[in-house]
Formats: structure tokens, C-alpha cells, sequence
């Protein structure tokens, strides 16, 4: 049974009464996990709702050659996989655990049953659902649509806390290799487009990089 007082912190449940908190306690569990462990794999078959407590997640999948392809990073306060869960079908992604975090994992037969025919939840559930399609024509449109310059310029601009990430693990969101990525940052600098501190970059000629993906 998943703590009482927990659960009251949580955003996506602030709309619950207290006895319809204490019913979800009691269909729900906390999971703790470290850094590299993995939560499930594709193919895996859910069992339950999942809301990341603590900690980042990559969900991935892994192509012919064994690579790595992020598909996207969770951060806490997010559901994950949920329409997996909804549809009754198997994950089609892998998720591990890129630092320490938590989970809690929800009992879904007993929280459609329970809490689906509340308007503010299924609402949250399905705004949710929305976020994450959004995010996947996102992640096709970088993709497929940009070469690797713009899509760079694309993802910096529009996330600019990547500008400090490590290289080996944006390369991985942006499905080139770290040396590519390099290249690219190099190049952004050499132009003036963006300025180096320390062992982050910042941006500094947002128009110019935007040229290059509209």
C-alpha cells in the first residue's frame, strides 16, 4: 500500500477527496531504483498505471545493429507508457533508469474501475495522452524532416537545458554520433551562434540558429 501522504503531494491527484486518496493508496505501491535499472522492456506486458516519482527515465528502443534510439526522457510528475496500459497491449519501448528515482505503480483494472469515471482524472489522463503524441510528431518531424544541422539547431533552441548535457548522451536523443554532434557544436561556435562556459555552451545568436530548421 502506497503511503497516504505521498500520494496528496502528487499534482496529477490534487483534485481527489481524502477518501478517494486512501482508496488509491490502497491500489498502489512505491518502487525505488538505481541508476541503469531497468523498468521494463519492450514487450514486457504492463500491469500497471505508472507515475515517475523521482529521478530521469529513457525510454528507448534498440535497432538491428544494437544502437540505442531515445525516444524520449521523463521527468517526475509524468505518467509513463500509459496508453500501453490503456490499450492492453504490449510496451512498445524499453525504459531504464538514467539516475536514481522512484515509481509508483498503480493497479490499473482498479483505477479504470475507480477513478477513470471521475471528469478531472480521465481528463489529466488523456491530456497526458495528447503530451505524449505531441511530443512523438516531434520526434519524427527532428528526425525524418531535418539533416543533422538543423536538427541540432531545431532541439537547442527549443530545449536549451541540452546545452548542458554530455554529448554521447544528446547524440543519443538526436540519433547521430557524439563525434557528429561535436562537429556541429564547434561549427555553432565558430560562427557565433553559440559561446562556450565551461563545460556547457550558451546561446547567443538565437535568430540564426532558428534560420536554419524554418
Amino acid at each position: 500500500m502506497q503511503d497516504f501522504y505521498e500520494l496528496k503531494e502528487v499534482s496529477y491527484f490534487g483534485e481527489l477527496e481524502e477518501h478517494e486518496i486512501k482508496l488509491l493508496a490502497s491500489i498502489s505501491r512505491k518502487r525505488k531504483f538505481s541508476k541503469g535499472e531497468v523498468l521494463f522492456y519492450e514487450k514486457d506486458e504492463p500491469r500497471f498505471l505508472t507515475l515517475l516519482v523521482s529521478g530521469t527515465l529513457k525510454v528507448y528502443k534498440t535497432d538491428p545493429k544494437n544502437n540505442e534510439i531515445v525516444l524520449h526522457r521523463f521527468l517526475p510528475g509524468t505518467l509513463v507508457a500509459e496508453m500501453a496500459v490503456l490499450e492492453g497491449i504490449p510496451y512498445p519501448a524499453s525504459a531504464c533508469f538514467e539516475t536514481d528515482g522512484s515509481v509508483i505503480e498503480i493497479d490499473f483494472i482498479k483505477f479504470k474501475e475507480e477513478f477513470l469515471t471521475n471528469p478531472t482524472i480521465a481528463f489529466g489522463f488523456f491530456k497526458s495522452l495528447s503530451r505524449k503524441i505531441k511530443h512523438l510528431e516531434g520526434v519524427i518531424a527532428l528526425n525524418i524532416v531535418l539533416d543533422s544541422t538543423a536538427r541540432v539547431a531545431k532541439y537547442i533552441c527549443e530545449n536549451e537545458e541540452a546545452l548542458s548535457m554530455k554529448h554521447n548522451q544528446l547524440s543519443q536523443y538526436l540519433h547521430m554520433t557524439p563525434e557528429t554532434l561535436s562537429r556541429i557544436f564547434k561549427k555553432f561556435t565558430k560562427l557565433g551562434f553559440l559561446k562556450k562556459e565551461g563545460s556547457s555552451y550558451k546561446i547567443v545568436d538565437k535568430e540564426s540558429l532558428t534560420i536554419l530548421f524554418e
